[in-house]
């Protein structure tokens, strides 16, 4: 059954391959903002150009790439899981819509889920990746280089806010369902206060052993 079972094995296949890349992706995003961003506040230039060549480039990449992972398995997935009925073919079925036509829970809280998601993956490869490409290769000039950090830092700390209610979108199908006004605001609620004192306590996280 396992063996023959093909539409069962390509959804389990690309669900682990989602969540390994979107593990690699949102860690390096919290690498980022909770370890590398009070890091480099420490630093002054000289240190800056000694670690951030060799750091950075490679950190990157795998960040870029794990979003981009992520996102195409994730798109793969939805349909798999909400837009196919096995033995009909492509097209809604009753995980996705209600025998009404609505939504069901499920299908709110991944699509909820899913734009967050797309969000945080367009600020990682166009406005995140682009600025840190031109500061790393020089090409800003000096006088419009805090502003391009500072788009930089905006994207990303926005993606650290957005992390929080952005998994439990992606979990809440499976493990939750139900879904309303309050949930959703208590999601969104929960998500920010946990990256807000995550960011706040990095300034201090392991300056004493």
């Amino acid at each position: 059954m396992a063996l023959t079972d093909w539409f069962s094995n390509l959804q389990l296949l690309t669900r682990w391959l989602h969540v390994i890349a979107g593990i690699t992706w949102i860690g390096l995003l919290y690498f980022f903002n909770f370890v590398n961003v009070p890091l480099q506040a420490a630093l002054d230039d000289s240190a800056k150009k000694a670690v951030n060549p060799k750091l950075m480039p490679r950190t990157l990449w795998w960040f870029r790439w794990a979003a981009m992972v992520t996102f195409l398995t994730g798109l793969v997935l939805f349909t798999l899981q909400y837009m196919y009925i096995p033995g009909e073919g492509f097209g809604a079925n009753s995980t996705f819509l209600d025998l009404d036509g609505s939504l069901t829970g499920r299908a709110v809280w991944i699509l909820f889920g899913m734009l967050l998601a797309t969000i945080m993956w367009f600020n990682v490869w166009f406005i995140i990746w682009p600025a840190q490409k031109k500061m790393l290769s020089g090409k800003v000039p000096q006088d419009q280089l805090p502003a391009v950090r500072k788009r930089a830092f905006l994207a990303s700390r926005t993606n650290t806010f957005l992390s929080g209610p952005m998994l439990f979108g992606m979990l809440a199908p499976a493990h939750y369902g139900a879904v309303n006004g309050v949930t959703l605001l208590a999601a969104i609620a929960i998500g920010l206060a946990v990256a807000l004192c995550a960011i706040r306590t990095s300034a201090k996280a392991g300056s004493t052993v």
